[in-house]
């Protein structure tokens, strides 16, 4: 596939259009933006998203989505999980029958409760659909460091275009059959990054997020489980991969967030000024609420839940943690 769609002018986008211009196809970035639309294709630079970034020439930028798709063998879908499903309700009637696409935002729809992929085969049941997650953090990728992600589909076949497609010495995608479970544990994974970020903002030391970390493992698993996941893809890229870099690395929106929470700022200080969207508040109750209606138990998820948008506070967060009753793991 050498004519590539990337629909979302964000950081994630961004990088993720440098990584398929590096891997030699020709990329048409769609953005809401018009200024980031101009700096792109006049100065090679999306300065608001990925300052200092040189982007390759192969790279042309719009605002107009059907440009975007003109042509277009393939799209990689990376808006924020929230805004995916106004994106696929205006791709709709553009898009042409069987073109594959790749989804790349990690989160449950809060109104919904469906993952990307089940957004996406209800909106645009024609195409073929591919899930892109990993520990993966957009401005490293931006700069060609080493990255491995997972790319995930129940067609083989496509999973392997899109490697084929975007897979470089320093970008190095795996393959999964099993698109629920990737996207189990790309969602999951940034609450629980919250929650780290809690603990170490309270000063609660590095045992606690090690725990936390395992315990939310455990938690990620139940729910990918009764969604009908496969354990073991928790044990990857997706699943633990993502979750150790994304709670315990600066870097990362929700970690810092949940630092900032610990630290005793409020949520609306805490987004204040963040250009880029902190993906766990919105998804965090999305998770608590899909676990209540599957009957999986998720304490640390509802714990977080609870602080973001039950007025909870922290304090009494940690204590009903810590006084759960004893059992096995």
């Amino acid at each position: 596939m050498r004519r590539i769609a990337v629909i979302g002018g964000g950081a994630w986008g961004t990088a993720l259009a440098l990584v398929a211009a590096r891997a030699g196809a020709n990329v048409a970035l769609w953005a809401r933006d018009p200024a980031i639309v101009e700096a792109i294709n006049r100065r090679h630079e999306n300065p608001v998203y990925s300052p200092g970034i040189t982007l390759d020439s192969a790279i042309a930028a719009t605002t107009e989505l059907d440009v975007a798709l003109d042509e277009a063998e393939a799209a990689l879908l990376i808006v924020p999980a929230q805004f995916m499903g106004g994106v696929l309700s205006r791709l709709k009637p553009l898009l042409p029958p069987g073109m594959p696409l790749l989804l790349c935002a990690k989160g449950i729809e809060t109104e919904t409760l469906r993952t990307m992929s089940e957004l996406a085969c209800e909106l645009a049941p024609d195409c073929p659909i591919a899930v892109l997650s990993g520990p993966s953090f957009a401005a490293e990728v931006a700069r060609d460091l080493p990255a491995a992600v997972t790319i995930a589909s129940r067609d083989a076949g496509l999973a392997e275009r899109f490697t084929a497609t975007l897979g470089t010495a320093r970008f190095r995608p795996y393959r999964s059959q099993d698109p629920v479970g990737v996207e189990i544990g790309g969602a999951v994974k940034n609450v629980l990054a919250i929650a780290c970020g809690i603990v170490e903002g309270r000063g609660l030391g590095d045992n606690a997020r090690a725990a936390l970390v395992t315990r939310g493992l455990s938690e990620m698993i139940r729910l990918g489980l009764a969604k009908g996941a496969q354990a073991e893809t928790f044990r990857g890229l997706s699943g633990l991969g993502d979750l150790v870099l994304t709670c315990t690395a600066g870097q990362s929106r929700n970690y810092t967030l949940g630092l900032a929470l610990g630290r005793g700022m409020s949520l609306e200080a805490a987004l204040a000024g963040r250009r880029s969207v902190v993906e766990g508040v919105a998804t965090a109750a999305a998770v608590a609420r899909l676990a209540a209606r599957l009957q999986v138990e998720m304490p640390i998820t509802a714990a977080v839940d609870g602080v973001l948008h039950r007025g909870m506070a922290i304090d009494a967060m940690i204590e009903a943690l810590l006084s759960r009753p004893y059992r096995s793991e």
